[in-house]
């Protein structure tokens, strides 16, 4: 130990070892620059910059009077040759003032161990080199490290020089980028006082921050590291840069507890053959010439060497260098032992004989080696391949250092371990980092660096880190991974949340938004899902949305496509009844060719609701409202044209040929095919300008995406609906008209329900499709079809198919001729009493009326007498059917009784049978009149109509509905019984007294 009493460095005297080892070893090589020999001189720089610019001023100067040729006008005894490359120097700040001085001479300087990014500006420093990696990439790693353990909040402390700022600048920088916060950051020097020291170590116990980045040396820290030791402020992770993460300044067994497990960064560690046995040689005997040599000797073995010796002393102090210092001695040499000369170096553990892993050691030897294969390649140069001015070479017994630099520049050598050496264009090797842990020693309580990783600068980014986190002890005896966060990790479905005056890495954890997913921790900001995706409860990933139709299998789908087939079902089962009993009254009373195309209309009906149903697909969105409207306007269109003709055939006096060539059968089916045409227009028109399709509707709700149909048109769905409705209210107008007309003969009234009914539907159907959305849409248009042809299918044919099935009794002519017969004798009626009316007022005016007037009684007597009257009254009560109709107008009320008489079965079958009518009649003024009426009715034979065409008198003949494919011969097929003629009826009226009898002509 020397005077001042500070620490030695014995891994600078190693690295000085190194040095002179290299020289030698080339020197004796027979391959590199044989016959040549390479000296050195050594200067201390005592971890000064005026040390390192005196050092540096001495072999300038001799170089400059090299340069001038003054050695003969001087008396020099010894001649210094001149310096023609610098190796050195170990700091960043001592390297940037010495390359300042030397490039304004081009004297090539080589570190091994400055790493400051700022010595790569060739602009200033023009001949500084380097075998050391740049700082530079020293900062990323520290940063991509903290990102690997998910830190965000950390504290920086930088040595107050050019190797500490310019590092932690960079860092600074990388953390940005990474969204990595700083909480406090402090510059800290070797010179510092004892009041700054404290009041950055106030900083470090007061912060949150678990983890401190350190870019400083050994020397700088020391002070701070003590007096966190002495505070005991325990729990924080270092993550140290080169310069200190291996120095024996900083990693003593008695600051573990406070700066175990710390991270580190390395050098990649080399291999020098030789080097521990020439390490294991040294001894000042030895090393006459070498001053050092004596002051190692001496602090290894706490001795001194008498001053008898020839060893010279050092030119300078070699304390305190750069780095560690391991202090053996601790006390001045005036208490110290003569050294003996016999110790043995091996037998003392001192960071000398430290070789294991020699990572500067190697970089000095490496920097001698690219100083000699620069030398090599001048002394091989051929004159033409040169690097000068037209392919010269420079000559190797006059070399000069700017020729040496520009070789250096251009190097180009494989080194002792296989890796290919040559310097970038800023002077850099790029190099990798081994990163280690420190490590408490189970056999004699030392640290050891335990290498836990690595950092590979050639990779490309996001995989240039390795770390075995199995190998890692944290706080030197965790393996929990410490958490450094100002907030908590905001865990995946939530986003960070800016707090308002904090840090960015001070937030809070929002939820992302329905839509938005985020499956990491820590997420800046929520991803939103595809279109066809939503986020799931947790809103950590999108799952596909929901896809819904009027499905097939859900039950409200079901249950409509049950009704659809209900519907279809009894459609067909009332088209079968029609079928198998098309030639009964009643039948044939409906128009059995219309009712059959009602019939089939209603079945289309039914089966077009089935097209709503279902995942929607292009054909059947062009499909369903076509159907749907053509099969509507078709039934719509049969029930108009049958009661439109039933109402005009019975308001007409007397069939002309014109009725009947307007209203026969060809022509009912023509206007049938003509109201439908005009919605087949309409459907061929949309179809044609803007055709349906499938739509897959995002906007309605947010997870569900709705299979509809886009109609194409709205304009042209409400001419579809529109023109079905006008029909419908065309239709409803003539039921209304026809709805006291024979009831059993049309069912006048029922069509005037349905038509209600239709109305009702399809006039709630209008807000309630526009009122819903998605499948409700087609369910709603489904229930209004389904509805509308129910209404129609049971106003209109339930009835009959019930007096078909279970009333055959009132499917016959007679009960037919029933209804006919009332509503003709209520049109006689009107007209009669209309007469009457006349008659009585005429009498009164002349004064001839009496008080009251007789009962009348009406009898009408046949023109043929009938050749089976001698029939008994009992057979003839037996062959006698009948019927009453009451038939209320007026003030009257009339009862018709109507008794039909058949043949007996051997008589002749082309006589007409006797038919007698009783007529009641009571009026309320208890006056009857007895007059004569003539009624303008005909016998269908008389006339020669067809019977498809009658005047309501025309009984049998107007019942047949059947059009022109019916014949005479037809009507009195042999399955039914011969129809009696109409040439004579008997109206028998009575009332309260007196009697009028009336003949009526047929």
């Amino acid at each position: 130990m020397s005077k001042d009493n500070e620490w030695y460095n014995f891994r600078g005297f190693r690295w000085l070892q190194a040095m002179i080892f290299a020289i030698e070893e080339i020197n004796s090589s027979p391959k590199l620059l044989p016959n040549m020999t390479l000296g050195y001189r050594i200067f201390d720089t005592c971890n000064t910059v005026s040390k390192a610019l005196e050092a540096t001023l001495s072999f300038v100067a001799q170089n400059k009077i090299d340069s001038l040729n003054l050695d003969e006008f001087c008396n020099c005894s010894d001649h210094i040759p001149s310096t023609i490359a610098v190796v050195g120097a170990t700091g960043s700040g001592i390297s940037t003032a010495v390359a300042n001085l030397l490039g304004l001479f081009y004297i090539p300087q080589v570190s091994y161990a400055s790493s400051s990014r700022l010595l790569s500006n060739k602009n200033q420093f023009k001949s500084f080199l380097r075998t050391i990696p740049n700082d530079e990439h020293q900062a990323t790693a520290m940063a991509d490290i903290i990102e690997y353990f998910r830190w965000n909040w950390v504290g920086t402390i930088a040595a107050d020089d050019d190797y500490g700022r310019p590092g932690i600048e960079k860092f600074r920088e990388e953390a940005e980028e990474r969204d990595i916060c700083i909480d406090f950051s402090e510059l800290i020097s070797q010179y510092s006082l004892e009041e700054e020291i404290q009041q950055v170590v106030e900083v470090i116990q007061n912060s949150t921050a678990k983890v401190i980045v350190v870019f400083s040396n050994g020397p700088d820290l020391e002070p701070l590291i003590k007096e966190i030791v002495r505070r005991n402020i325990t729990g924080r992770i270092w993550l140290a840069s080169e310069a200190w993460a291996s120095s024996s300044l900083i990693a003593m067994p008695e600051f573990f507890h406070v700066i175990g497990g710390t991270i580190g960064f390395a050098l990649k560690a080399g291999q020098i053959p030789g080097f521990r046995e020439f390490l294991q040689k040294v001894h000042p005997k030895k090393s006459a010439t070498n001053g050092f040599t004596k002051e190692f000797w001496e602090e290894t073995f706490n001795c001194y060497l008498p001053e008898g010796s020839k060893n010279p002393p050092a030119p300078a102090s070699f304390h305190k260098a750069h780095e560690e210092g391991s202090g053996v001695g601790n006390s001045t040499t005036a208490f110290r032992p003569p050294c003996t000369g016999e110790e043995n170096i091996t037998s003392v553990e001192t960071p000398y004989m430290d070789y294991t892993h020699l990572r500067i050691s190697y970089n000095v030897y490496l920097a001698v080696y690219s100083i000699a294969h620069a030398l090599q390649d001048i002394y091989t140069c051929s004159p033409g391949q040169g690097l000068f001015t037209n392919g010269s070479c420079a000559d190797i017994k006059k070399v000069e250092a700017w020729q040496v630099l520009k070789h250096l520049r251009h190097l180009n050598f494989t080194s002792n371990m296989g890796e290919q050496v040559d310097f970038d264009e800023s002077g850099d090797l790029i190099g990798n980092y081994s990163i280690i842990n420190w490590h408490l020693s189970p056999e004699d309580g030392s640290i050891m660096f335990e290498e836990v990783g690595h950092y590979n600068v050639y990779a490309k980014k996001g995989e240039r880190l390795f770390i075995n986190e199995n190998k890692i002890l944290w706080s030197g005896f965790s393996r929990e991974v410490p958490v450094s966060n100002c907030s908590m990790d905001c865990l995946p479905g939530t986003r960070k949340g800016i707090i308002e005056g904090e840090p960015t890495c001070c937030f809070e954890c929002v939820k992302c938004s329905d839509g938005e997913y985020s499956d990491e921790t820590d997420a800046s900001a929520c991803t939103k899902c595809p279109e066809d995706f939503w986020s799931n409860e947790n809103h950590t990933s999108c799952i596909p949305k929901q896809i819904e139709f009027l499905s097939w299998t859900e039950p409200f789908g079901i249950a409509l496509t049950l009704f659809a087939v209900l519907g279809i079902f009894l459609t067909s089962f009332v088209l079968g009844v029609f079928t198998k009993f098309r030639n009964t009254p009643i039948v044939k009373a409906t128009n059995r060719e219309l009712s059959y195309l009602l019939l089939f209309s209603l079945l289309c009906c039914f089966s077009s609701s089935l097209f709503f149903i279902g995942k929607p697909q292009d054909w059947t969105c062009r499909l369903r409202q076509p159907a749907f409207g053509i099969s509507f306007v078709l039934c719509i269109s049969c029930i108009l044209v049958k009661t439109n003709r039933v109402l005009l055939v019975f308001e007409a006096k007397i069939p002309t040929s014109l009725h009947r060539k307007w209203w026969g059968l060809n022509l009912q089916f023509l206007l049938v095919f003509l109201c439908t045409f005009v919605q087949i227009i309409i459907c061929v028109i949309w179809l044609y300008t803007a055709p349906p399709s499938s739509y897959r509707n995002h906007e309605l709700e947010d997870e569900i995406i709705f299979l509809t149909c886009h109609e194409g048109s709205l304009m042209a769905l409400g001419f579809l609906i529109g023109y079905t409705c006008l029909l419908a209210a065309i239709c409803f107008f003539f039921a209304f008209k026809s709805r006291k007309l024979p009831e059993n003969f049309n069912e006048a009234k029922f069509i005037t329900f349905s038509m209600l009914i239709f109305f009702i539907v399809w006039i709630s159907f209008i807000p309630a499709y526009a009122s819903t959305y998605g499948k409700f849409v087609s369910a709603v248009e489904v229930i209004a079809i389904l509805a509308a042809s129910f209404g129609q299918l049971a106003c209109i044919f339930f009835n009959k198919v019930y007096i078909i099935l279970f009333k055959p009794s009132r499917n016959t002519i007679e009960e037919v001729r029933c209804s006919t017969a009332a509503h003709a004798f209520k049109v006689a009626a009107r007209a009669t009493l209309r007469r009457s009316n006349v008659s009585r007022k005429r009498s009164n005016s002349l004064g001839g009326s009496t008080g009251s007037t007789p009962s009348s009684s009406i009898s009408s007597k046949s023109n043929h007498e009938d050749p089976c009257a001698l029939h008994t009254s009992t057979e003839r009560q037996q062959q006698k059917r009948g019927c009453k109709q009451k038939v209320s107008f007026g003030s009257g009320t009339v009862t018709l009784s109507l008794s039909f008489e058949e043949h007996q079965k051997n008589s002749v079958t082309g006589k007409n049978a006797k038919r007698r009518n009783s007529l009641e009649v009571q009026n309320s003024d208890d006056s009857l009149m007895r007059q004569r009426a003539l009624l303008p009715l005909q016998n269908s034979d008389s006339l020669g109509v067809e019977p498809g065409f009658q005047a309501p008198s025309s009984q049998e003949s107007s019942l047949q509905e059947s059009g022109v494919a019916e014949t005479k011969q037809e009507v009195q097929s042999p399955e039914e019984p011969p129809l009696p003629s109409a040439n004579s009826q008997n109206f028998i009226g009575s009332g309260g007294g007196s009697v009028i009898e009336n003949t009526i002509h047929f």
